[in-house]
Parts: C-alpha cells; sequence; structure tokens
C-alpha cells in the first residue's frame, strides 16, 4: 500500500472529516474542453463542496502565449493562488470532475511552484455528489492570503526539451490521450491538428488508470500493471503528455503514487507539437 505520508490522494471521508480545519483549503477545478460547451464556473456556483473555492485553469495561464491554459509565471500565479485565499502554509485539496484530469493539473501545478503541501480527491466531485454529502451554492468570497511560489523547471517540459529528449532518447515519454488520437485514427478535438505522437512515445490513455465509469483511481499494484503494460520503467525519467497538458496530469499523479515524484508534464503537449509543421510525427499503435 502507498505511504499515507505520500499518498497524492485523499478520500471522501477524510475530507469531510477534516474540511473546516483553519489550515486546510480546498479547490474546485472542474474544467471542460471547448468542444463540450458547458461552464465550469456556473456549475460551481450550483454546487461545490462547502467551503471550496474554483481555480480557473484557463484564467490561472500565461495569457501572452496563444496556447491554451499554459502556465503563468511565478508572480501571476502567486497572485492568483493567494487570492482564492490559500496561503504558503496551507493544507490544499484539489478536486475537479471526470477522470480527476483538472485536479490533476491543479495539484501538478501547485507542485510546479514549490507547494507540495497538496492532495487530490479521490472520486472527486462526483464521488462526493453520490455519496450525498454536503454541498453549498453560490459565488466563493476568499479573503486573501499571502502565497509564495518558487518555480521548479524539473517538472515542466517545454519544445525544447522535448526536442533534446527526441535526440538523446534518454528520458520516456508518455501520452495519455486515447489510442485513436495516438494512431492517428481517430480526429484531433482541436481544428488544425495532425494526427499522431510524438515519436518513441508510449501510449498509456489516462482512463485506464480508473475502474469503468468510475472516478476512483485504481490500487497501487493495479496502476503499477497499467504503466508495465505500456512499457514504462517508473524507475526511469519520464514525462508525461497528452492534448494541451492536462490530462497528462493525470499520469504524473499515477507515478507519483509509484515514487516517481519528478515526473514531468509537457505543458503545450500535442496542441504545440502536432500543430507545428517542423516536429516529426509517428502513427503506429500504442501498446495495450
Amino acid at each position: 500500500m502507498t505511504d499515507p505520508r505520500l499518498d497524492p490522494l485523499v478520500s471522501t471521508d477524510w475530507l469531510d472529516a477534516h474540511r473546516g480545519e483553519p489550515d486546510l483549503r480546498v479547490v474546485d477545478a472542474t474544467f471542460y474542453l471547448p468542444h463540450l460547451k458547458r461552464d465550469a464556473r456556473a456549475e460551481f456556483e450550483q454546487a461545490h463542496v462547502p467551503g471550496a473555492v474554483f481555480f480557473d485553469i484557463d484564467a490561472v495561464a500565461d495569457h501572452g502565449n496563444p496556447l491554451p491554459h499554459m502556465l503563468p509565471g511565478a508572480k501571476a500565479l502567486a497572485e492568483a493562488v493567494g487570492a482564492l485565499g490559500v496561503g504558503t502554509g496551507d493544507r490544499v485539496v484539489v478536486y475537479g470532475g471526470r477522470g480527476l484530469i483538472a485536479s490533476a493539473r491543479v495539484w501538478w501545478t501547485f507542485r510546479v511552484f514549490g507547494h507540495d503541501r497538496v492532495w487530490v480527491l479521490d472520486g472527486g466531485l462526483a464521488k462526493w455528489k453520490k455519496e450525498g454529502r454536503p454541498l453549498e451554492s453560490g459565488a466563493a468570497s476568499p479573503a486573501p492570503r499571502p502565497f509564495a511560489a518558487t518555480f521548479r523547471p524539473e517538472l515542466v517540459a517545454d519544445l525544447s526539451r522535448m526536442r533534446g529528449i527526441l535526440e538523446r532518447r534518454d528520458v520516456q515519454i508518455v501520452d495519455a490521450r486515447s489510442r485513436g488520437r495516438f494512431a492517428a485514427t481517430e480526429p484531433e478535438i482541436r481544428p488544425g491538428l495532425r494526427g499522431g505522437h510524438i515519436p518513441g512515445s508510449l501510449s498509456l490513455p489516462y482512463n485506464e488508470l480508473f475502474r469503468g465509469e468510475d472516478d476512483v483511481m485504481r490500487p497501487e499494484e493495479e496502476v503499477r500493471a497499467a504503466f508495465a503494460g505500456a512499457g514504462l520503467d517508473p524507475a526511469g525519467p519520464v514525462v508525461a503528455t497528452c492534448g494541451s497538458g492536462v490530462s497528462a496530469a493525470v499520469l504524473a499523479l499515477g507515478l507519483y503514487r509509484l515514487g516517481r515524484r519528478d515526473a514531468a508534464v509537457y505543458d503545450g503537449s500535442w496542441t504545440e507539437w502536432g500543430g507545428r509543421a517542423d516536429t516529426p510525427v509517428a502513427t503506429e499503435p500504442g501498446r495495450r
């Protein structure tokens, strides 16, 4: 079993028992891709875990970069997080919707900026609601708190780093998109992108770390088996990629559970790589 001091997941029982403690902040990171035409903030205001604040990954981003929801700088991140009422010493529990994709992204974001006291709610808001736990509505009005952010570049891969990895073949690349998108047999969600994957990548769709339609992550031994089935050695260095740097964080979360604390995420992911004409693309099917 994963050491509970190192496990990045907390249960709904744990959160229900501890919410309201003075140093515990609950963050709703619900996010939807544009083609789903859903308003995450409006849904937050309709119903959320009591005391939660809303972290909008499209708003807390580098707006000077044309790629979607790229990480902001440390100063901007600190200001945005502090405005949500999250302080430097606080414990943070992040939850979200389907497949924990956005909650994992926000968990990774906190870690990128030096805040390790962060966990993901296993099962997310769906499990919380299913169990009939308390909810509240309305917009959050947190009191601002000082938040210090220190950028950890080793947890983030950019285009230059990915080109270097491809040249040296010294780091494993694992892709969280569907196998069809990986092999270019399904269309990309965003228009204008080529199909396929970064040459040499391994395929492990993020949803394979969950059981069926459940948002509860599989036990550690099953997560380990899923990575092994994809051909990945969790003892070696790894960068996770996906469509736009969100679901890749689920793989980083899974690897953290296996002891790989330094797994990086390619922030631009396929939106950057597949949107360029000067990056190589492969289309062979991923392993099962």
